[in-house]
């Protein structure tokens, strides 16, 4: 995507958020002795000034509240060691690993240090995503192909490689986005197909690790205030417009929230499903 010269105005929120919703809420002890990497935990500016928590940081943070040991794995190193130094200044702990998602030996050794850093490993978020593109006619094969890689590629690469190191109870989501249900959410095809795709990768991953007592399942994100969203927001501006039934768009610790939710024990029945987390966007008409 390229970015535009002009700012796009700050989405409007309601003035009393609850603590949740703005990351102030305290944690309660509900990944306690979790061993979590988080894929795509760092952040990406994409040009904006004072950009909002980004979803993989605010999971990353909110998850070392709960109790988890964190490892923060993305493509950009200084992007992970931030978010990892940040759960530090809170008392947490975190360790940073960087590598290309989307490359199958690199993913593979993402994998791997974070079971090493960590002692082992029995939660992972998969949160890689990007966009590239705009229209049928103005997305290349090579854009294409580049979100596919990183969008969905990326997520089974470490499905695969975790898979071998999981032991029973351990919990798996991948972030998804609405654009998957709603496509006049976005004009971007490739990132549309690619959040549709995570819905049957799921289904496989549930069905497959089922039996090993390993649950997985996809935190589908609405129209969310983030450095990505307000990049959107300028490239289309009616997409603030967009008539969400709760009359906001939603914040990154909100999406940390639910899945922290489906990774803990008080989701212990639940896998292959997809949670929307979206203000209603999806389901009420």
């Amino acid at each position: 995507m390229t970015t535009h010269s002009v700012e796009a105005p700050l989405p409007t929120l309601p003035a009393h958020l609850p603590a949740a919703a703005l990351g102030t809420a305290p944690g309660r002890g509900l990944l306690a002795g979790r061993r979590l990497l988080v894929v795509g935990g760092g952040q990406q500016t994409y040009g904006q000034t004072d950009p909002p928590i980004g979803i993989g940081r605010a999971v990353s943070i909110l998850a070392a509240r709960e109790g988890a040991a964190v490892a923060v794995a993305d493509v950009d190193p200084a992007a992970a060691q931030s978010t990892a130094d940040r759960i530090h200044a809170e008392g947490g702990n975190a360790h940073a690993v960087a590598g290309d998602a989307a490359n199958p030996d690199q993913a593979a050794s993402m994998v791997t240090a974070a079971a090493s850093a960590l002692g082992g490993l029995d939660a992972l978020v998969l949160n890689t995503g990007i966009a590239a593109g705009i229209g049928l006619a103005g997305t290349s094969g090579t854009d294409w192909d580049r979100v596919m890689a990183v969008n969905v590629r990326a997520h089974f690469l470490a499905l695969q490689a975790a898979l071998p190191l999981l032991p029973p109870g351990s919990a798996i989501t991948l972030t998804s986005s609405a654009a998957a249900q709603v496509v006049t959410a976005t004009e971007i095809p490739a990132y549309t197909t690619s959040k549709a795709a995570l819905g049957g990768l799921c289904a496989y991953a549930a069905k497959e690790y089922a039996p090993r007592r390993v649950r997985v399942n996809v935190v589908m994100a609405g129209l969310i205030d983030t450095s990505l969203g307000r990049l959107a927001s300028q490239i289309r501006p009616d997409r603030d417009n967009t008539p969400i039934p709760l009359g906001r768009q939603g914040t990154a610790w909100e999406i940390a929230a639910a899945t922290v939710f489906l990774l803990s024990d008080s989701a212990s029945y639940i896998t292959g499903v997809t949670l929307p987390v979206d203000g209603g966007l999806t389901g009420v008409q």
